[in-house]
């Protein structure tokens, strides 16, 4: 899927410091340095919708925060579900968050758009073990 390019990551989370230790983990592990980040659903899904066409500025991979101001993780992958097929790259959704809300944990396993439910904080192995599986 991502040849041997460098896969871009979309961080899609509103704490400014999972944004940071997330995006210093991932390049200290020299999985990517192509970070796009976003501090709600709604920036990233206009960045997708801007983008659609342009399969060379996609993520290959989100990790997706839940609880977030204005559009959340769930409002985000319902508008994904509708925008998926324009897209012109599959992206691998990973929901990343804090919860450990059973509840929670169901809803994502059951969202086909979601690969995995990743309780922060996630670690460098973690990281390298999701981006590695999407390679």
């Amino acid at each position: 899927m991502m040849d041997n390019k460098q896969p871009i990551i979309a961080l899609v989370d509103d704490d400014k410091v999972f944004q940071l230790t997330a995006s210093r983990t991932i390049k200290a592990a020299n999985l990517t340095d192509k970070i796009l980040q976003f501090e709600n659903g709604e920036e990233a899904l206009q960045f997708l919708k801007v983008n659609a066409a342009e399969s060379e500025n996609l993520p290959d991979v989100i990790f997706l925060d839940i609880n977030m101001p204005f559009v959340d993780g769930w409002m985000f992958l319902d508008d994904y579900a509708e925008l998926k097929e324009k897209l012109t790259k599959q992206i691998r959704i990973y929901m990343v968050s804090s919860s450990i809300d059973p509840r929670d944990i169901d809803r994502a396993k059951r969202n086909v758009h979601v690969r995995e439910y990743v309780i922060k904080p996630v670690s460098r192995e973690k990281f390298a073990e999701l981006l590695n599986r999407a390679a």
